[in-house]
């Protein structure tokens, strides 16, 4: 009788997506919501692992492999997977899959709640009312800024950065883009301009980062790239923490250059209650919800749990992101 593959999971996710494992495989689980699987435990657990379905909160390296000598795919519940080394993964044959384009609209969807949040100071609005502030309507009480008409400008012009321009049609805004790459479709379909980075900080009203992590991206917004925004400009970023130099930004609001920020991902997550960024009026900062909704994070799981009971079955592999190494 043939062992079923032994599989790790390392957080409580959906059952329809347990389910599509554990009808393949064993399977194990860190039956917790709300707290990562502690590292020492994650590489107990993984020593007769030929599977691990994981999440962005574990660290995927070289240690983690010397751990886990069976070890033949892991599946992550995410897009990107910086947390991830690939080449050691790729250098021990094992397999890497991801979950591509299943939060595609709905990030796009949170895109576009946090600039629209920003430009009309809702959050800032409930905190005066909240601390019993409002005391009458005023002319210029509480201004924003308006989006429609108003230029957008889209830094990683990929699946998600193509959603966010899609959305700003019907509002009647000036796109532009700023991409390693034109996007000849993303223009012929939305009017985008492809612009470089400089020009785009300096003209666009609404500034929407999407790019991935990686070293050349790592620390992309700075004191510099703050200086060239618009003092009324929103700054939004849903891509990855480290894109952003912090302190760079937080120095850059207090100065009034950009006038907002609305921040989905941090450095260092989760963030501490006693941030600098967080003692100002104007940013918005929520805990890395861009792919919340029960519907995409059910998804997301049952791609990843199909991905890995594919490699390690022998079926085709839907989303590899290291062929190479299988």
């Amino acid at each position: 009788m043939t062992t079923r593959p032994r599989v790790y999971v390392t957080r409580r996710l959906p059952e329809a997506a347990l389910a599509i494992v554990r009808q393949a495989c064993e399977l194990r689980l860190w039956d917790e919501e709300a707290i990562a699987v502690p590292r020492a435990t994650l590489l107990r657990e993984i020593a007769d692992a030929d599977g691990l379905l994981s999440l962005l909160t574990d660290r995927i390296d070289a240690g983690l492999l010397d751990a886990a000598p069976r070890l033949r795919a892991v599946a992550t519940v995410a897009v990107g997977y910086d947390n991830v080394d690939v080449p050691a993964l790729s250098a021990r044959r094992v397999l890497l899959t991801n979950t591509p384009g299943v939060l595609t609209e709905t990030t796009a969807d949170l895109a576009w709640a946090l600039m629209m949040a920003g430009a009309r100071r809702l959050v800032e609005g409930q905190r005066l009312i909240s601390a019993g502030q409002w005391t009458s309507w005023s002319p210029m009480f509480m201004v924003g800024q308006d989006v429609h008409g108003a230029t957008l400008g889209i830094v990683g012009a990929g699946r998600i950065g193509s959603a966010v321009a899609r959305r700003a049609q019907g509002f009647a805004m000036r796109i532009a883009y700023h991409n390693r790459r034109p996007a000849p479709e993303l223009e012929a379909a939305t009017g985008a301009r492809h612009q470089p980075l400089d020009q785009l900080l300096a003209e666009s009203d609404f500034i929407v980062v999407l790019v991935p992590l990686s070293a050349e991206t790592r620390g992309m917004f700075g004191t510099r790239e703050f200086a060239l925004m618009k003092p009324d400009a929103t700054f939004v970023n849903v891509s990855r923490g480290p894109v952003v130099d912090e302190a760079a930004l937080y120095a850059a609001l207090r100065a009034g250059r950009p006038g907002y920020a609305a921040l989905d991902v941090f450095e260092r997550e989760p963030i501490g209650a006693d941030h600098p960024l967080l003692t100002l009026p104007n940013v918005i900062a929520v805990p890395h919800i861009g792919s919340a909704t029960v519907a995409t994070r059910t998804r997301m799981a049952t791609v990843a749990a199909t991905n890995l009971v594919a490699a390690l079955t022998g079926q085709p592999v839907p989303h590899p992101v290291n062929p190479e190494a299988w």
